[in-house]
């Protein structure tokens, strides 16, 4: 438990200080800063590995080493954090926090604020473990924007499948017992792999996620705190405003008093990142694959409908020229949905990736190696909603890209559900799976066999034997797709790769990875399957590259 003199002796040494202080303000370019870091991923790749290697160790490795009061395998070892906060690397932001004895603050690697003394640091894998220990968080550096953490870094299968599903929501409504029973283990032996591992039990970690979600809001919005409760999953504000007191040491009031930059029109929301980040290549797959009416991609930014018919939301993404951080601007969203808005945006765009130990599972494959060289920022484009995607994935099968697109808007425009209010084209949602489970699919070109394909789909979803929920085990979900008609191992594994974001996805399958990766021949579907081993648990990352490669590839041939 948190003692209480020590608490009350550093919220007395601070609250004149972390009240003066605003928001988060522009880092400047310069060494070791946020710009840099955005403008500079390539060099910033090469720095991140001297900084590695001056370490003495891989981060991965140090993660193994015990530091602090439990926190397993999640940490780095305290001399790598300490070089990276020193440098305010921004390739670290969001794997530690830094706790300051002396202020009673935690703070992210990028904090801006003057280098604390060695001797008054502790390093936490999670704010929710520092925040456990007593510490509040930063009004400069902002912990609430800190990428998350990539749940499949870990190495903890279990742990791994419990964090996605935390983060998906489900201890907002549920109980960790009932998490624990999705799991398949008992909710005392999810407790104390939660604290031996993160240094934080279950929910604690889902309550400083819904608090820090509330500073942003009140740091960035002009929301009422009723409706900043409501969104961050208070039904009550007294219960807001007290648990708010406890975790973060001061009201919401005087955060929103503290804030120094004026809040713009509308709601705008920003979601960083750990650089490199490839936005432009993310918004070239899109846009590719936009459907007129429901989405629309352009040079720099990506639009789309949310919400329900009844009640439409507009969405609107574009990347900070300076700072490695997304914008989400949302137009006419109840308070309630924002953090599932959230949620979805951060899966579309892979904002919670780590690129370092995916780059040198890579680093030994000359093929690899190259498409990292070209493209370092590539992610794995997400996907809005899990059965749209497995929709487009059959619509998909044996034609080319243009050619689905071209289905996909055709079901839309005949299947899909008109907006009660419509506005610049934005006027219909992507069809419900109770619309497709008898339609007559074959009205808009499908073959007969694969408009019977997308109806077995649709009633398997409608009927909840299929589902896209975060936290399930790659076969099993592989399995289940399998077992419809239609539906082979190249599709399920494409939907687990978008629609679960699961890293270690792989469509073997696929004509263009077995011609990249067989030279000048095609590889056998068993031969790329047998040459991606190497490559886990990040397969899907490799999938991306070798797409991106292709051209090239194709070109050399030839």
């Amino acid at each position: 438990m948190r003692d209480g003199r020590w608490h009350t002796e550093h919220m007395r040494k601070t609250k004149a200080v972390t009240i003066c202080v605003g928001a988060h303000p522009q880092i400047k370019s310069g060494a070791g800063s946020v710009g840099k870091a955005c403008a500079a991923p390539r060099e910033l790749a090469v720095a991140r590995t001297a900084l590695l290697q001056e370490a003495g160790t891989s981060r991965d490795d140090a993660c193994g080493d015990a530091v602090g009061n439990r926190h397993g395998n999640t940490l780095p070892a305290p001399e790598l954090c300490d070089r990276a906060r020193e440098a305010r690397d921004a390739r670290f932001d969001g794997l530690f926090f830094t706790g300051v004895t002396s202020t009673g603050i935690y703070c992210r690697p990028v904090c801006p604020a003057p280098v604390p003394k060695r001797r008054n640091i502790r390093y936490f894998a999670s704010a929710a473990a520092a925040a456990a220990a007593g510490f509040r968080p930063c009004l400069r550096c902002r912990p609430e924007l800190a990428p998350g953490a990539m749940a499949h870094r870990l190495g903890e299968a279990l742990l791994d499948r419990a964090l996605a599903m935390i983060a998906d929501g489900a201890l907002q409504e549920g109980s960790v017992d009932v998490l624990a029973a999705r799991l398949g283990v008992s909710a005392r032996q999810l407790r104390r792999l939660f604290v031996d591992t993160m240094g934080v039990a279950p929910l604690a970690l889902h309550t400083t996620r819904r608090l820090l979600l509330a500073k942003q809001l009140l740091s960035e919005t002009d929301l009422p705190a009723t409706q900043i409760a409501l969104a961050s999953g208070f039904h009550s504000v007294r219960r807001f405003n007290a648990a708010f007191q406890e975790g973060c040491g001061l009201a919401p009031t005087q955060i929103r008093r503290a804030r120094r930059q004026p809040v713009g029109n509308g709601l705008t929301l920003r979601l960083c990142y750990r650089p490199p980040f490839d936005f432009a290549a993310l918004l070239g797959f899109l846009g590719k694959r936009a459907m007129p009416g429901l989405e629309r991609v352009d040079a720099d930014s990506y639009q789309r409908l949310a919400g329900t018919p009844e009640a439409p939301v507009r969405l609107r993404i574009t990347a900070d020229p300076q700072q490695p951080e997304l914008h989400l601007q949302i137009d006419g969203a109840d308070p309630r949905a924002i953090p599932d808005l959230v949620r979805r945006v951060r899966r579309l765009f892979d904002l919670d990736a780590d690129l370092a130990p995916v780059h040198r599972v890579f680093a030994s494959d000359p093929l690899l190696a190259r498409g990292i060289a070209q493209r370092p920022g590539l992610r794995v484009p997400g996907g809005w909603d899990g059965f749209e995607i497995a929709v487009r994935a059959i619509l998909g099968q044996q034609i080319s890209v243009t050619g689905a697109t071209t289905l996909a808007a055709r079901l839309l425009r005949s299947y899909g559900t008109p907006c009660a209010t419509s506005s610049d084209g934005f006027d219909r949602f992507f069809p419900p799976p109770e619309a497709l489970r008898m339609a007559p699919l074959e009205g808009i070109g499908l073959p007969r066999a694969r408009a019977a394909s997308l109806r077995a789909l649709a009633a398997a979803v409608a009927d909840g034997v299929v589902d896209f929920s975060a936290g399930q085990r790659l076969d099993e979900f592989v399995a289940r797709l399998c077992a419809l008609p239609g539906i082979g191992p190249w599709t399920a594994h494409y939907v687990a790769m978008r629609a679960l974001g699961h890293p270690d996805a792989f469509p073997s399958g696929d004509l263009i990875l077995r011609q990249s990766l067989g030279g000048d021949t095609t590889l056998k579907e068993r031969d790329c399957e047998a040459r991606s081993q190497a490559w886990r648990p990040w397969r899907a990352y490799a999938v991306v590259h070798l797409w991106q490669l292709s051209y090239d590839l194709a070109k050399e041939r030839t």
